[in-house]
This record gives C-alpha cells, structure tokens and sequence, in this order.
C-alpha cells in the first residue's frame, strides 16, 4: 500500500515511459512542473501551442526545451486543445495535462465526437490526499465536476474512483458514501442513495471495492469513532474513498485538508480514455508533479 505521494512518484516506471500531451503550453508555471518531471524522469512531454510562445515561456523559466523528452507541436493558440486530446486520442500520449488555457475550453475539446476522449457519461474529480498524522491516503470525489449527482451519476463516479485507485495500487479500495448520520432517514437523500449504493455493491452491481453507508465523515475515517456507535464494518474507519453527496461538501473537505491539517494532494479528472490533470495557478510545482504521477499511474 502506497502511504506518501512521494512514494507514489518513486513507484512510476522509469524504463517504459509515458507521455502527457499539454494543452497551451506557454506557461512559465506549467513549463515549470515538466521540467520537473522530466528531471525525475517520470514522463515524455507532447508542448502544443505556438512554438514562439512556448520558447518564451520556457526562458522566463529557466528552462531548456531542446532535453530529450520533449517535443513542441506547433498550432494556432486556438487549436491548441484539439492538438493535445488528439495526440491522446492517437495513441501519441497517454495523459492529457490542462496548460495556460481555461477548463471550459479543454473539457469541450475533450468531449469533441470527432477525435474526444469521451468514455462514459460522467466525467468526475478524484483528489488523493497525504494528510500529517494519518498513516495511509485517502481519495476523495467529487470535488470539481459534479454538483448535485443523482444516484446514477454517484455509481459513475465511484467506478471512476475505484478505477484511478485500483490502477494507483488500491487492490480492493473501501469506499464511503458520506452523510450526516449513519442510518437512513427518508428526509436525507444522501442516507437514501449511500444505502442503496451499498446494496448495489453487495449484489455486485459496484464492482472491484467493498461499499458501507451511508457514514458520517468521523466514522468512516476513524476506527475508534465507528466503534463509539457500535458500527462494525470492512469499511467504517477504514475508508479509502469518500464519495460526498454534493460539490460543496466535497469543495469544504477539501480545503480543510489543505488549509486546516496542511494536506497534501494530486488530482485528475476521471472517466475519460485517459486521465486528465487541470493544474491550478495556485499548485506549486510539486503539487503539479503528484498530480501528474497519479494520472501516469491511472493511465491504460
């Protein structure tokens, strides 16, 4: 079980490399994160957009484009998008990482019918987060896509978590759907779905991961307050995921852990072909670099 994001780095396999194809690559912060990468040696790089930009970029960074490992595909800034899910879409490269260019547009180029990488029906956020004190990791979804999922959108983005987690090394992740109370109450629809998602998961429906809920937050990561409520489960305190019910608890989760316990984290959007990385202005390098070795990992 891997227990740092470090050591999910440490653990990429350096003699039969992957590529990640980047969207507008004219970002001294981007630029940043590959060169990193590729000091590390954990990823081949595809740069689209126009080369001159790129170059600039790259020397306000300090960075040498000509190191193996690097190839510039040079279009329009407009086409830039397009380039880089069609460079995943053949096969050129196996992550797809957002550069100097908004979500909208790359998530548009993503679901494109023509050359996209659209798999299933939901596209979902998957945070792994190294949190002082605790001795493992712990995914958390969905935070970024879905806002108010339905019962059929919440299996989706289990299957889509369960997947990145399996591929990252998680043989038989434990999944939680999270509520407010851990018994079902006909007037909290979180309770509902977590226990019908546990059922599904029992009847083999929710595939390769054990299912419990629905749990509060305390009791699905704490083994000391599962058993204060006299919950015994393969799941309760023992959680790998937490599936929350809507955006803004997962939005108030996630940076607690970052702004509160000064967590650590990597993030990609599943349920496409390929992994997705959309870094943020406000990553550091090194966030950028876990992130990108989650989606190595998660990749085909």
């Amino acid at each position: 079980m891997i227990t740092t994001l470090d050591a999910l780095v440490d653990q990429i396999d350096r003699t039969n490399k992957k590529t990640v194809a980047v969207a507008q690559a004219a970002d001294a912060a981007v630029l940043t994160a590959v060169k990193r990468a590729l000091d590390q040696e954990i990823a081949d790089f595809i740069l689209t957009g126009e080369t001159e930009a790129i170059n600039q970029a790259a020397k306000d960074a300090g960075i040498d484009l000509s190191e193996r490992g690097v190839r510039v595909l040079d279009v329009p800034s407009i086409e830039s998008a397009g380039a880089a899910v069609k460079a995943v879409h053949d096969g050129e490269a196996h992550v797809l990482m957002k550069g100097n260019i908004d979500t909208k547009t790359l998530l548009k180029a993503v679901l494109n019918k023509e050359y996209g990488l659209r798999k299933g029906s939901v596209l979902s956020h998957v945070a792994l987060f190294e949190i002082p004190g605790r001795d493992k990791l712990i995914f958390l979804t969905d935070a970024a896509m879905n806002i108010t999922p339905s019962l059929e959108e919440k299996v989706q983005i289990i299957q889509n978590a369960v997947e990145t987690a399996r591929r990252a090394g998680w043989e038989m992740p434990k999944v939680a759907p999270l509520a407010a109370v851990e018994v079902v109450n006909p007037a909290m629809p979180a309770t509902r779905d977590a226990a019908v998602l546990s059922q599904m998961n029992r009847r083999g429906q929710i595939k390769d991961c054990l299912v419990d809920g629905p749990l509060a937050f305390d009791n699905a990561v704490d083994e000391k307050a599962a058993r204060q409520k006299g919950i015994h489960s393969e799941v309760a305190g023992k959680a790998d995921i937490l599936v929350v019910p809507t955006i803004e608890v997962a939005n108030a989760l996630y940076k607690s852990f970052m702004y509160f316990a000064g967590a650590k984290v990597a993030g990609v959007i599943s349920g496409a072909k390929a992994p997705i990385v959309l870094t943020s202005r406000a990553d550091d390098a090194q966030s950028k670099i876990y992130s990108l070795a989650l989606a190595l990992r998660a990749s085909y």
